[in-house]
C-alpha cells in the first residue's frame, strides 16, 4: 500500500481552447490527469495567473494554470505473466498489438489482466521507473477495451514524456480500420465536429450542434476513406487528427454508419449475429527517442474482419 504524495504541474492554456472551458473539464479531457469525478478529491490547490481558483473557473487562451494534486493511495498493479504480441522493442519502448478485450491500465473493476500488468512482467525494472505514476506506468495513449491494434508504451519516464509530447502536439499519425453499417456519404471526406459527454448517458459521448462550443465540448477531426463495400456494410480507413474519447465510434454514428458491434453507438445486429466491435488500430507512425525520422508500425488485420467479410458473401 502506497501513501499519497503531492505533485505540481504548470501549463499554459493554448489559443485553441474552446470558449467557457472549465478547469475541471480541461484537467480531465485535455490533460487527462484523472477523471472529472476525481478532480475535487485529488486537487489540493489551483492557481490561475498567480491567483487561487476554483475548479469551475473558465479558462482563457494564454492563462497560466498551476495544479497541485495528490496521487491516490492504494495498491500498485502487480506483474502478471500475460502473453503479448510484440511488434517492436528496444531499450526505450515496447510496441504491442493489443488484443480485443484487454484493458490498457487498471481502473474501476479491472485491477488485473491489463496491459500494464503484462508490461510489468515483461520489462524487468519498469515498476520502479515511474515515481508518482505507478498506476499506469509506461502508458502514453490508450485504446478502448474492445478496440484491437497498435499501441506504443514507454519503459521509463523520459521515454514516456518524449512520446507523450508528440501525441499532445498531434505529430503522430494513426490509421484505423473499421467495418461500418451502410454506406458513407462520399468515397472520402472529413468529419469536423465538437464532442461532449452525453448528458443523458454518462457512458456515451455525442456530437454537438454545428457552431456550438459549449463548455466541456472538444473539437474532434477525423478523415475517412472507403476501402470496400460489402453487403450493406463498408470497410473504411479512419485517420483521427485529434484523440477524443470514443471519437471514431461517435463520428461513424454521427454519419449514420455505426461501427459493427458497437451497441453503445447504435449498431443493431438485425439478424447478423453477435459480432464484436469491428475497430482496429492498424497503423501508428511516431518518432522514437534518439531518432530523427518517424517509424511506422502495423498490426495485422485481425481474423474477425475476414470472418465478417466471408459471412457477408453467404
Amino acid at each position: 500500500m502506497s501513501s499519497s504524495i503531492n505533485k505540481h504541474i504548470e501549463v499554459e492554456i493554448p489559443p485553441t481552447i474552446p470558449k467557457n472551458t472549465r478547469i475541471d473539464a480541461y484537467i480531465a479531457d485535455d490533460l487527462k490527469l484523472f477523471s472529472r469525478s476525481q478532480v475535487k478529491r485529488r486537487i489540493t490547490r489551483l492557481r490561475v495567473n498567480g491567483s487561487d481558483a476554483k475548479v469551475s473557473k473558465h479558462l482563457l487562451p494564454g492563462d497560466r494554470l498551476e495544479i497541485t494534486y495528490s496521487t491516490e493511495p492504494g495498491p500498485h498493479p502487480e506483474p502478471e505473466a500475460i502473453e503479448l504480441r510484440i511488434l517492436y522493442e528496444d531499450r526505450n519502448v515496447l510496441v504491442v498489438d493489443k488484443q480485443q478485450g484487454m484493458v490498457v491500465h487498471p481502473a474501476g473493476g479491472n485491477r488485473s489482466g491489463t496491459l500494464v500488468n503484462a508490461l510489468l512482467w515483461h520489462s524487468a525494472g519498469m515498476k520502479n521507473g515511474f515515481a508518482g505514476d505507478e498506476g499506469r506506468p509506461g502508458i502514453v495513449h490508450r485504446l478502448d477495451k474492445d478496440t484491437s491494434g497498435v499501441i506504443i508504451t514507454a519503459k521509463d519516464a523520459e521515454a514516456r514524456d518524449f512520446l507523450s509530447e508528440q501525441f499532445r502536439r498531434r505529430r503522430v499519425m494513426k490509421r484505423y480500420l473499421a467495418i461500418v453499417e451502410g454506406s458513407l456519404p462520399a468515397g472520402r471526406g472529413r468529419i469536423d465536429t465538437w464532442i461532449a459527454r452525453d448528458p443523458h448517458n454518462r457512458k456515451r459521448f455525442t456530437c454537438l450542434l454545428p457552431g456550438s462550443t459549449a463548455s466541456r465540448g472538444r473539437r474532434a477531426l477525423t478523415f475517412y476513406r472507403e476501402l470496400k463495400r460489402l453487403d450493406g456494410f463498408t470497410l473504411v480507413s479512419l485517420r483521427p487528427r485529434t484523440g477524443r474519447t470514443h471519437q471514431l465510434r461517435v463520428h461513424m454514428s454521427h454519419l449514420g454508419c455505426p461501427i459493427v458491434g458497437d451497441r453503445l453507438y447504435g449498431w443493431k445486429a438485425r439478424g447478423r449475429g453477435s459480432w464484436p466491435l469491428m475497430l482496429h488500430a492498424h497503423r501508428l507512425q511516431i518518432r522514437l527517442p534518439g531518432e530523427q525520422q518517424p517509424r511506422t508500425f502495423e498490426a495485422p488485420v485481425p481474423d474477425r474482419f475476414d470472418e465478417f467479410y466471408s459471412s457477408s458473401l453467404r
